[in-house]
């Protein structure tokens, strides 16, 4: 059993946030060949990764002396988290920070087998290895020394999640905005096809003339999402970062191919 004070228990999450950061990042930059800053957050930290290695701990606490046992927990635990996490991302941010759909056995693209039956063996090599050589460490820091650190530390993250989080809500805010836009369009544009298809040459001309007005409406929409994003962009120099590019760059195609669709 672990008795850790809260200092202790805090401070093994922000080891293992800033653990996971260096393995994941480390991953992708092989992977990608470019280095890579992973997470969702500016500093060199994975929330997720501390909460799973924190989860860990608790969820193997009983079964600690039956490997089995401590592999099942590491699965259902870390799994559930990872779902858990990854719905309520997508919910807030209107982003995916992970994706699953393209392997076999997976759920909704949050979850998938492999990443599950791998939860485990980190959870065994968690608990037998690693934690152990944290632990002794951590463990011979003085009380005192450690609160401090913890306490600095937490201000120091608290801050960095604190943009973090105002980022992705403005890059969501644009998201949402330009599919708001695009529905709206959508329907204003079939309307107009069903007004012209059913009226005289007079009303017609009138029709396309509103239509054209609608047109203008629709430029100068996308031109202004287009004019915010690149001040979000600005403004957050983390978008420019692996973790939001694919999302930004995605998005600057769909605005530039409606400016281009009349």
């Amino acid at each position: 059993m672990y008795h850790y004070s809260v200092a202790q228990w805090v401070f093994f999450f922000y080891f293992y946030c800033f653990f996971g950061w260096c393995f994941e990042s480390t991953y992708v930059s092989v992977k990608t060949r470019k280095l890579t800053n992973r997470g969702f957050m500016h500093g060199p930290f994975l929330p997720l990764y501390g909460s799973g290695a924190i989860m860990m701990l608790v969820a193997s606490m009983p079964f600690q002396d039956n490997v089995p046992l401590t592999y099942l927990a590491g699965c259902v635990g870390a799994t559930l988290l990872e779902y858990v996490t990854g719905v309520v991302m997508e919910a807030l941010f209107k982003v995916r920070y992970w994706d699953y759909s393209s392997q076999k056995f997976n759920f909704q693209g949050h979850v998938c087998l492999k990443s599950t039956l791998a939860w485990g063996g980190l959870t065994i090599l968690m608990t037998s290895v690693v934690h152990r050589y944290v632990e002794q460490v951590v463990l011979s820091v003085p009380i005192q020394v450690l609160t401090a650190v913890t306490f600095v530390l937490t201000a120091v993250i608290f801050a960095d999640f604190a943009l973090s989080f105002k980022a992705a809500l403005d890059l969501r805010d644009v998201l949402v905005k330009l599919e708001e836009a695009k529905a709206e369009l959508a329907r204003l544009q079939k309307r107009m096809d069903v007004r012209i298809a059913v009226t005289t040459d007079e009303v017609e001309r009138k029709v396309r003339e509103r239509y054209e007005e609608l047109q203008r409406k629709r430029t100068e929409t996308l031109q202004g999402l287009e004019n915010r994003l690149r001040k979000v962009i600005q403004a957050y120099p983390t978008f420019r970062s692996s973790r939001y590019r694919e999302t930004v760059e995605e998005l600057r195609k769909k605005l530039q191919q409606r400016l281009g669709t009349k």
